[in-house]
Order: C-alpha cells, then structure tokens, then sequence
C-alpha cells in the first residue's frame, strides 16, 4: 500500500548550466520585478534583495546565457535603468511553466502517496553555487600541441578568452569546435591594466572593459567590468593597485589573466 504523505509538498525547481546553477526562484523573482520596475534598485527592495545581490545574480544569469537576459543602463539618481530582452522574458515564461507541471506533480504525490522510487526525483534540493566569472562561451579555435592544447573561446561577437588544457582533457571533455563550455575564472586571478600597460603584459588574455562597479573593503578592491553584449568580469585587487588604473565608475580598463587561470567545464 502506497504510503500517503501528509500535507502539502514544496516543490523547488533550479534551471542548472553545465552543471551551474543558472536559475531559480528567487532570481526568476528579481528578473519579473526587473520588468516591472525598470530599475536594478528598485527590483531589489520589491524581491527582497540587497543591491549588491540582486546585481550579482542578474549579472551571473547573463554570463551564463547564450544571449543576455537583461540589459542595464549605469547611473543616475535611482541607481540605473534595466530591460529585460526578448531572452529573459522567454526564460521567465518557461521556468513559470516548469514549476507550474512540477506544482501539479507534488500535489499528485501529496494526494496520493509515493509508489516508486523514481518519485523521489521530485522532491527538490537547495543549491548554492558561486557564478561569478562563468562565461558562457563557444570554441572558435583550438591549436594542438604535444602537451598542451590552446583554445579559443568566443564569449561574445568580438570577445574571446584563450585557454590552456592538456590533450588528455581535450579527450575528456570531448572539446570540439562548436562546442559551447563554461569558461571559469577566480576573480582573484584577475589583474586590471590601462591601455599602454596591458600592451607591456605578457598574459595572453587582455579584455577591454569598462567599470560598472567598485566595492572598496579593507586593503582590497572588488571591481566589476562591462566587456559588452550583456557579459561582465569581476577582479579582486589592492586598492593600491586600483586606484593606480584609474578603475573608477566609467573608467575603461583591461581586465588581464593568463590562459593557465582558465577552466573549462562541458557536458
């Protein structure tokens, strides 16, 4: 006889990217209140968020998304305007409609009981994954070599990221051109130059970026960089060394890592 749960079932439902967590309900939340408000600010006191993680998250939904989900506007007396496109308003639409069958499942079990195993997959885990500096991207170009492997990857139309993998994880993640991967780096591996120093660098990847955000905290610096089309890098460094780039609000820099700091994750 079927055992009969009791009460009601919360279901949670997490759209996962290359086994990130791409999207919630809470973020699902932020990006409705993002298109009814118009504004990173606001739609973080509507949700219930800090501005600082309502900016992170929507910011970690467009580095994980093919096309971006959300476009913003920096500055200005409410803290900047932001729109939803096309991408984001679909995305919406099927998470609601996911959780909705889901809902419809749990009442189901709640109802009737569990009568097999397999319905355990519905019951929901609560997941917390970091997304910062997981890059959606494509690879364009890969350039074999006894050892090492070096890859190029297309973040956005104009935007590349190289990195270095061995053969044996060529084969493994079965990297292939066309294929789209995540491309992971520590913000902390992340150093910020000017044009003439970035030039002086012998790093192999140097993105152009304009700075969207700077948290001073201690000795250390957290800047946030636009490098366009939707996609941001963020850099953990000394003020020092922040202050000497002239990473302030609006000020365009390069952000600099070797290919060795690069990860790369794929299905």
């Amino acid at each position: 006889m079927a055992r009969k749960a009791q009460g009601k079932i919360d279901t949670l439902l997490a759209l996962r990217s290359d086994g990130r967590l791409l999207v919630g309900r809470e973020r699902i939340a932020l990006l409705e209140a993002v298109a009814k408000h118009g504004s990173i600010t606001k739609a973080a006191e509507a949700a219930g968020f800090s501005y600082k993680t309502a900016w992170d998250s929507v910011n970690a939904i467009n580095n994980l998304l093919p096309r971006p989900a959300f476009l913003t506007k920096t500055g200005g007396s409410s803290g900047g305007g932001a729109q939803i496109t096309e991408e984001g308003l679909r995305l919406i639409a099927a998470f609601r409609k996911l959780e909705e069958k889901l809902g419809r499942i749990s009442t189901s079990i709640a109802e009737e009981g569990l009568e097999h195993a397999e319905d355990m997959l519905f019951w929901g885990v609560a997941l917390r994954v970091s997304a910062r500096n997981a890059l959606h991207c494509k690879i364009v170009e890969i350039k074999p070599a006894p050892v090492n492997v070096e890859i190029k990857l297309e973040v956005s139309p104009g935007v590349f990221i190289f990195a270095l993998v061995t053969n044996r994880s060529l084969v493994e993640l079965d990297l292939k051109l066309g294929s789209n991967v995540m491309a992971m780096v520590n913000s902390t591996s992340v150093m910020l130059a000017s044009g003439p120093q970035a030039l002086r660098i012998s790093a192999r990847n140097r993105i152009k970026g304009k700075v969207v955000e700077r948290i001073d905290g201690g000795v250390d610096s957290e800047i946030t960089l636009d490098i366009g089309h939707g996609k941001t890098i963020d850099a953990v460094i000394t003020q020092a060394g922040a202050d000497e780039v002239g990473a302030k609000e609006g000020a365009e820099v390069f952000a600099v890592f070797k290919t060795s700091h690069v990860v790369l994750a794929a299905d």
